[in-house]
């Protein structure tokens, strides 16, 4: 399997890691800025490879030359803003995973650029996907848990991180560090929009959903309900004495924001309801990274994963899940529509 690297960040130095563990030959890498010129080896640590990171204007006519089967995307959030690189890879006829969090399931939150990717992809014969951590811990794993069920009435997921695990524009983005004023005009302002508000942005192409707003829509998909109405809130997470920043180099006062908790909801035409939190935040010294779903109905059923190692798992899901994007029909192709996620030894 040849493989290319779009963006050379963190999350890079395991996807090409992974890749090479399994048998796949990573052929290019390729970045907007820094580690230009750099061999990869640099990035994993291991021998020279002679793999050297080419800028991503020259993309394109590499890609020509080195005619790749897939590439791994690890660059933005938002799949309007990959679509410049999803361009490129498909005029190239290269398959794509990506990270990207609301490529996960976007026909939600911007069904207008899901369908530009979807149609790009069946043009030129490839399959665009987007995975990670996702994939099974707000996923599959998700699924199997109401598998376990006479009946259901609601399926509840809260994940919290720690901000200080993902440097300064994450905290940026969940406004740790603002007073309660500040706050509410940088964030609130931005995320907190009414029902007939968010419509109007995803007619536009301009909603901004939570991490976790892809989710709901995919879990519904996969047990083939049917979404009548989906909001979105976020409010301030605060604590009740001052927290230290390593990220923020300073110490944020009691009451002041310490991060942002997002809360979206969707009822369906079969009375299930899907809500899902995403709390990110400065942690105190007592709290931890905790995944927890609560499933209501017959029986009630709660699981929890305390501690997990999120950046391993985004990587090793999205590299599990190479074989299935190059083998499915082409298009935007959500992994709901593929086969549950499988480890991978190796690639044959």
């Amino acid at each position: 399997m040849r493989v290319v690297q779009v963006g050379t960040g963190k999350m890079s130095v395991f996807t090409m890691r992974y890749v090479r563990e399994r048998g796949g030959e990573i052929v290019g890498a390729y970045v907007r800025r820094s580690a230009v010129g750099k061999d990869i080896s640099e990035l994993i640590g291991c021998e020279k490879t002679g793999v050297i990171i080419e800028k991503r204007e020259d993309m394109d006519a590499s890609l020509k030359r080195l005619k790749p089967d897939i590439a791994i995307v690890t660059t933005r959030s938002l799949i309007k803003e990959l679509y410049e690189d999803l361009e490129v890879l498909a005029r190239n006829h290269v398959n794509v995973v990506t990270i990207c969090e609301e490529a996960f399931y976007p026909w939600d939150s911007n069904p207008i650029y899901a369908k530009k990717i979807d149609e790009l992809a069946k043009k030129y014969g490839v399959t665009i996907t987007g995975s990670g951590y996702q994939d099974v811990s707000w996923g599959s794993m998700v699924t199997a848990l109401c598998a376990t069920s006479a009946s259901i009435k609601k399926i509840h997921g809260i994940s919290s991180y720690n901000i200080e695990d993902y440097g300064l524009a994450t905290a940026s983005m969940h406004g740790s560090g603002l007073t309660m004023k500040e706050f509410e005009k940088e964030i609130l302002e931005v995320n907190n929009v009414s029902e007939e508000k968010m419509k109007e942005l995803i007619s536009e192409a301009n909603f901004l959903p939570g991490y976790m707003f892809p989710v709901n829509g995919w879990i519904a998909s996969a047990l083939e309900l049917h979404p009548t109405k989906i909001t979105q809130s976020a409010e301030a997470t605060t604590h009740s004495t001052d927290l230290y920043s390593d990220t923020l180099k300073k110490t944020i006062p009691a009451g002041d924001a310490t991060g942002l908790k997002t809360t979206v909801t969707t009822e369906t035409e079969e009375g299930i309801v899907i809500v899902t939190e995403c709390i990110g935040k400065v942690f105190a010294a007592d709290e931890i990274d905790v995944n927890e779903w609560i499933i209501e109905g017959e029986p009630n059923m709660r699981f929890v994963m305390e501690k997990p190692a999120t950046a391993e798992m985004t990587c090793a899901c999205a590299v599990n899940r190479l074989p299935d994007i190059i083998a499915a029909e082409p298009g935007f192709v959500t992994t709901d529509k593929m086969p549950n996620l499988k480890f991978v030894r190796t690639f044959k």
